[in-house]
C-alpha cells in the first residue's frame, strides 16, 4: 500500500499513535501524515516522531472531533499542505468509551457516546470529502486505499446480530458505547452508497479488544499486533469491500 498522504483522528494515544508510528515506517511512508489530538499536554510522542521523521512530514493539528469549528479549521490547515493532490486515507479513530448499563444509564452518557463516536466521524468525513474526492480523481480504476478510502475504527460490539444471552453480562454495561458504533456502522453505510461512484472507499473495522486506556490491560491484543493486522487488511481491500463492517483480519462481519 503507497498513500500519499493519512488523516489520523485521536493520532495522540492508543491505536491512532500506534497508526501514526507504523505508518511513518512503511517501506513507502506517507509523504504528510496529519495527526489530530484535543489537548495539547497529551502531544509528547506525537512530537517525537515528528522531529524523528526524515521522509515524513508529521503535522500536528488541534481537531476535537465534536467541534465543527476545529473540524473546519483543521481541513484549512490540511488543504493549504495538500493542493490539488488531496487527501488519500482518512482513518477515523477518535472515540471515547464510559461504561454504564441500563436502568443506570442517563442522557448524558448516550449524547456524549453519539456526539464522539458517531456525529464526530460523519462531520469529518463530510469536511474532507472535497480532499478525498481530489486524491481520487488523481487516479483511474477501482477503489483501494493508495487511491482514496476511509478507514473507520468501529467495533464488534456495535453489531446488533452479535449481542445475545450467550455473551458476558458485563458487555451490557457498554451501552451508550455499542449504540453509538451501531449508528456508526449505518451512518458509514449510507455514507458508502451514497458516493459509491466517487472513487473513494469506505470500510468499516474492528481492531479486536486492544490493551490501551479504553481496552484496559486484560484486552488479548497490543496495539502493534492490532494496527499491524489492520494495515495489512486495508492493503488488499478493493471497490468488492465498499460500505462493508469487518474484522482487522478482513473477515465480513454482520451489522
Amino acid at each position: 500500500m503507497e498513500v500519499e498522504s493519512v488523516l489520523v483522528t485521536g493520532a495522540n494515544r492508543g491505536i491512532g499513535l500506534e497508526f501514526v508510528k507504523q505508518l511513518v515506517n512503511l517501506p513507502n511512508p506517507p509523504r504528510f501524515v496529519f495527526a489530530t489530538y484535543r489537548d495539547e499536554s497529551t502531544t509528547e510522542a506525537l512530537k517525537e516522531i515528528r522531529d524523528a521523521c526524515k521522509d515524513t512530514q508529521v503535522v500536528l493539528a488541534k481537531m476535537d472531533i465534536t467541534k465543527q469549528n476545529e473540524i473546519e479549521i483543521a481541513r484549512k490547515v490540511f488543504e493549504e499542505k495538500l493542493g490539488d493532490k488531496g487527501l488519500s486515507l482518512l482513518i477515523n479513530n477518535a472515540g471515547a468509551a464510559k461504561m454504564q448499563g441500563f436502568p443506570d444509564i442517563t442522557e448524558e452518557n448516550m449524547l456524549q457516546h453519539f456526539s464522539t463516536n458517531t456525529v464526530g466521524p460523519v462531520s469529518v468525513v463530510k469536511e474532507m470529502l472535497p480532499l478525498l474526492q481530489k486524491a481520487a480523481a488523481q487516479k483511474s480504476g477501482g477503489m483501494n486505499a493508495s487511491r482514496a478510502a476511509v478507514l473507520n475504527i468501529s467495533a464488534m460490539g456495535g453489531s446488533i446480530t452479535q449481542l445475545t444471552d450467550a455473551q458476558p453480562k458485563i458487555f451490557l454495561k457498554a451501552m451508550g458505547y455499542r449504540v453509538s458504533k451501531a449508528a456508526l456502522n449505518m451512518a458509514m453505510r449510507i455514507i458508502s452508497i451514497t458516493i459509491k461512484d466517487q472513487g473513494i472507499l469506505i470500510v468499516s473495522m474492528c481492531p479486536g479488544w486492544v490493551k490501551t486506556d479504553m481496552g484496559s490491560d486484560r484486552a488479548a491484543l497490543t496495539v502493534e499486533e492490532s494496527v499491524s493486522a489492520m494495515l495489512k487488511t486495508l492493503s488488499q481491500l478493493n471497490e468488492e469491500h465498499h460500505g462493508t463492517f469487518m474484522d482487522r483480519n478482513g473477515v465480513i462481519a454482520e451489522f
